[in-house]
């Protein structure tokens, strides 16, 4: 088996790319080891040490370290830990699969923005920021205001604000009047 790494914007981050399927569907993102319990995979990343976030794509692992790691000490580790795994034959995720990532907090009464909204961050957007290892998923929508949730490389990445009021805040005010502003939200 071989894995690819690509560099992304953020430093602390590394996409891995083991040449297979990872999820079937969605995304799952694991911001701690605690979180990482229903995924063999993720807690096999995790116990190699020096990680501090894991995030799964459909063809791609994004790992974020912690800044007192470099990545030459911990990316052998990294690499063996998703390899041991592939091997294993063992589910990505234990139980239920991954969803659409989406979150639900808006009023019914918005319902149709909201669906032009994820429909336009998952035509345009997630398939762009997933090329950098991350994603982008709708959190909530309130009185013009659009939520949004920054995963894997996108986390903490120095040009996530440029990204969120420069690109998909204009994305999305240009297709949706409705639309006034775009803001990140912690998990």
């Amino acid at each position: 088996m071989f894995i690819q790494t690509e560099s992304t914007p953020n430093p602390a981050t590394l996409k891995f790319l083991p040449g297979q399927t990872v999820l079937e569907m969605g995304t799952a993102d694991f911001p701690n080891a605690e979180v990482a319990a229903k995924s063999p995979l993720a807690r096999r990343i995790f116990a190699a040490g020096g990680v501090t976030g894991v995030f799964l794509g459909s063809d791609f692992v994004t790992v974020t370290k912690d800044e007192a790691v470099e990545w030459p000490h911990i990316k052998p580790q990294i690499l063996g830990a998703i390899m041991e795994h592939f091997q294993s034959g063992q589910a990505v995720i234990d139980g239920e699969g991954a969803g659409d990532g989406h979150g639900a907090n808006f009023d019914s009464a918005d319902e149709g923005i909201v669906s032009q909204i994820k429909e336009l961050l998952d035509t345009r957007v997630r398939p762009a920021v997933a090329q950098d290892g991350g994603d982008i998923t709708f959190h909530g929508f309130d009185r013009g205001v659009v939520y949004l949730h920054m995963q894997g490389a996108c986390a903490g990445c120095p040009s996530s604000t440029l990204t969120l009021k420069m690109g998909i805040e204009n994305l999305l005010r240009h297709y949706i009047p409705e639309v006034t502003e775009v803001r990140p939200v912690a998990a």
